[in-house]
């Protein structure tokens, strides 16, 4: 086998349809666009409804941005951290380890939804005023992680 001998599969190569090219061209004259009318034109944008409201400025979805520097915190609620029987301190990482938040690259938030009964030490990185206040009132202290 020499280089001159490399070919491409059979019917891989398929030149394109010409058209528009001459009345015998198979797709000659109109080239399937039929006769007349806008649509036979070509200068019809991409995505024009015949000035209606296009679909893309319909959609209230579409509008708007996502912000790619939002911090995304994972909230934790007092009455999951009250239903934890530890002695430790409750830290990001004890969270991840019971299978209550997702990873310890993800910042977590305090909330009180719930109630606390117990001293507890809580290391979070965001505390919400009622859960600063229930956790305190019931003996324990809140440490925020810088």
């Amino acid at each position: 086998m020499e280089l001159h001998d490399l070919k491409p599969a059979p019917g891989s190569k398929k030149s394109r349809k010409r058209v528009g090219r001459g009345i015998a061209a198979g797709q000659g004259k109109t080239a399937g666009r039929g006769t007349k009318g806008q649509l036979a034109r070509s200068k019809v944008r991409v995505g024009f409804e015949g000035g209606q409201n296009p679909i893309f400025k319909r959609m209230p979805f579409r509008r708007g941005f996502t912000n790619i520097f939002k911090t995304r915190f994972e909230v934790v609620n007092i009455k999951k951290l009250a239903a934890l029987d530890v002695d430790e301190p409750i830290t990001p990482e004890l969270l991840v380890e019971r299978g209550i938040t997702r990873g310890i690259e993800f910042p977590v938030k305090v909330l009180g939804v719930g109630e606390i009964d117990k001293a507890i030490t809580v290391r979070a990185h965001k505390f919400s005023e009622s859960a600063r206040t229930k956790i305190e009132s019931a003996g324990g202290t809140v440490e925020v992680i810088e």
